[in-house]
């Protein structure tokens, strides 16, 4: 490869093909092949190459705690969960139509991995996902009333095609942040949806959001289009033998 060719490619921001270009020329003489089928391999190759940055951009966008995959969930030790479940939801039918998915249980039985696990599959399909604690979201809610940023917050978040909200419940909310959560569901229900773990069933909401009125029209769009899925199980964070 020459100079200028290098240099051509590099300011094309072509760097891949710039960095497989000897090995493919070297390739496409032993095997004589034509100009379409050598231009065709760097084509591809580049094309993979970026499909491939991509995904890993959108995976550290989602800000993922953990590498869970529903592949690598230990489904033998939960028998809490029907993986048929899981695996129909794993097919993301749920993204396209903008259902929302709920898991509830107890600490340590696996609703945040296997939350995670659907969250990356639909990240690895082209959707941009972002997982956020409960905590720190309700965090960023207040702050945003300091300086007005609230409309900016919930437009960032409304966005997001496929929200993960974890550990809803282990927190006493002020009424502002109850609002601004009731206004988030809200916006998003029927046009994104939006996966939750709790360890409080829904009876037990208003304890921490308060406001009864607020929370059952909250609960009424948010399991509207919803799948729940109740974890009766044991703890997967139980020591081993």
């Amino acid at each position: 490869m020459t100079d200028d060719i290098e240099q051509l490619l590099r300011s094309l921001h072509l760097k891949k093909i710039a960095a497989i270009m000897d090995d493919e020329l070297a390739h496409a003489e032993k095997h004589q092949l034509s100009y379409g089928a050598f231009l065709a391999r760097l084509l591809r190759a580049q094309y993979h190459h970026r499909q491939e940055a991509a995904l890993a951009w959108r995976i550290h966008q989602a800000r993922l705690p953990e590498a869970w995959t529903i592949e690598s969930f230990p489904f033998k030790r939960q028998p809490g969960v029907s993986l048929k479940q899981i695996r129909t939801l794993a097919e993301l039918e749920f993204v396209a139509k903008a259902e929302n998915i709920v898991l509830l249980g107890q600490i340590g039985v696996g609703k945040t991995g296997l939350a995670s696990g659907l969250l990356l599959k639909a990240i690895q399909n082209g959707y941009r996902g972002r997982f956020i604690r409960a905590q720190d979201l309700f965090d960023e809610m207040y702050a945003s009333l300091a300086d007005r940023s609230t409309r900016q917050l919930l437009n960032t978040l409304i966005r997001i095609d496929c929200l993960l909200i974890d550990e809803l419940g282990y927190v006493n909310l002020r009424p502002e942040q109850t609002n601004i959560f009731f206004k988030l569901m809200e916006e998003r229900y029927r046009r994104k949806p939006t996966i939750i773990t709790s360890n409080l069933d829904y009876p037990e909401w208003q304890t921490f959001l308060g406001n009864k009125a607020l929370v059952d029209a909250l609960l009424s769009r948010l399991r509207h289009q919803c799948h729940t899925i109740r974890i009766d199980g044991p703890s997967l964070r139980d020591p081993q033998g």
